[in-house]
């Protein structure tokens, strides 16, 4: 199978709405927006639609895990997308990214791509069910395209696109509530 570079999320740049954050990582972002905005990341790292629905809770089966997991996902964000790649100084693809911080954190080895992650994907998780650290998937066509690591009030950090960097997306925005595929949970 030939590999391809598509862009994942279509539209136009938009900044995230604070409100809704858990407080650790309202205060994890701000500090990263202001970090990017003063490297010229700024407002692409994070994107939204409306803050519509609310997510209730679920507690990670390892909180500690899923923190640090969730801590350098979130620090990540703002790293250019780089086809392939799966380092900080390289920068990422979607599964390169997923990778890279299940490694660094916890020394969770995981399949390479995104098609491979799904292979052992579990059964469909509802959206409303997801836990910090969850593995989500989106597909185009019925085949798996894309992953995620949720972070919790129906926000994930991925490396969506070609040209784009690292970022937080929403699972009820337009592109992503169509395409939501399923979801694994690696931290046991």
């Amino acid at each position: 199978m030939t590999a391809t570079k598509t862009a994942h999320y279509p539209g136009k740049p938009a900044p995230m709405p604070a409100q809704g954050l858990p407080r650790a990582l309202l205060l994890a972002g701000t500090l990263l927006t202001f970090a990017l905005a003063g490297c010229g990341g700024g407002r692409e790292a994070v994107r939204s639609s409306s803050p519509g629905r609310a997510w209730p809770v679920v507690a990670p089966e390892d909180p500690v895990a899923a923190n640090a997991v969730l801590m350098r996902a979130i620090s990540l964000v703002g790293t250019p997308y780089r086809y392939g790649g799966n380092t900080p100084e390289g920068g990422f693809d979607c599964s390169g990214l997923v990778n890279y911080v299940y490694r660094d954190t916890v020394d969770l080895r995981l399949p390479r791509t995104s098609r491979e992650l799904a292979g052992f994907q579990g059964p469909r998780i509802d959206p409303y069910r997801l836990a910090a650290g969850d593995l989500v998937f989106f597909a185009q066509s019925g085949s798996v395209t894309h992953v995620g690591i949720y972070v919790g009030e129906g926000r994930f950090v991925h490396a969506p696109s070609t040209g784009g960097t690292v970022r937080l997306d929403r699972l009820d925005g337009p592109y992503w509530q169509d395409h939501y595929s399923g979801a694994k949970r690696v931290l046991r």
